[in-house]
């Protein structure tokens, strides 16, 4: 009997011996080291923070900048602003000669606290980073315009506008790989800009502009103001 049960405790602990042997063997045989970097690279998704190219200065665009191609653009604008002379005030301010004018400058306009308190004049970089985005450039304002995400599409508007009753010169083009100073880019990751939106057209906005003298509006496209 005493010879039996040591046989089989003798089994028992040679296996469990042979499978403590197997386990070392074969964890250093298939050792594995923790990924660097972890995961793999997905096409087309940044990772947090990372940025893409730096927009080159509006300067840049406007060299190619063209009013025809403007004027399309302004279309969006045309619910809600007038750019002829001695045109009316709608739900934004009549935009004729409003190039190198004084932000907010239009009289007797309802212009929003945040737009009459942000200074400045309507020059070239001045309109095209409230083009970018409106809220972006005087948070409060009443304008509901998302933006102009382009910079070309804003580079054809400006030169356009300046057309109608301002004189305003083009700046100098750009020196080769000058990029657009920090908080200036028209990308929405860095303005909080959302992608060009439509605007309401004149048969969405004439309710709007009934029993209303005016919205709050600067020379920019679209609605506030």
């Amino acid at each position: 009997m005493n010879d039996r049960f040591n046989t089989i405790a003798g089994w028992v602990l040679g296996g469990g011996i042979v499978l403590l042997g197997g386990t070392l063997v074969a964890g250093e045989m298939f050792k594995s080291e923790r990924p660097d970097p972890m995961g793999y690279p997905i096409a087309g998704v940044q990772e947090e923070g990372e940025g893409g190219e730096a927009e080159q200065p509006i300067a840049h665009f406007l060299q190619t900048a063209d009013a025809a191609r403007g004027e399309a653009v302004f279309r969006k604008c045309a619910a809600c602003h007038t750019i002829n002379q001695g045109g009316p005030n709608g739900v934004g301010p009549n935009l004729y000669g409003s190039m190198g004018q004084a932000v907010a400058h239009v009289a007797g306009f309802n212009y929003s606290e945040a737009l009459r308190g942000h200074g400045g004049t309507w020059d070239w970089e001045t309109m095209s980073a409230w083009l970018a985005s409106p809220r972006a450039f005087a948070p409060g304002t009443k304008m509901t315009f998302a933006g102009l995400s382009d910079p070309q599409d804003r580079a054809d508007l400006m030169v356009y506008m300046n057309a109608q009753g301002s004189s305003l010169a083009l700046p100098p083009a750009p020196a080769a790989g000058e990029a657009a100073p920090a908080g200036n880019s028209s990308d929405p990751a860095v303005n909080g800009a959302a992608a060009d939106q439509p605007v309401l057209n004149e048969a969405q906005v004439a309710p709007v502009q009934e029993g209303r003298t005016g919205g709050e509006a600067a020379p920019a496209a679209g609605r506030d103001h």
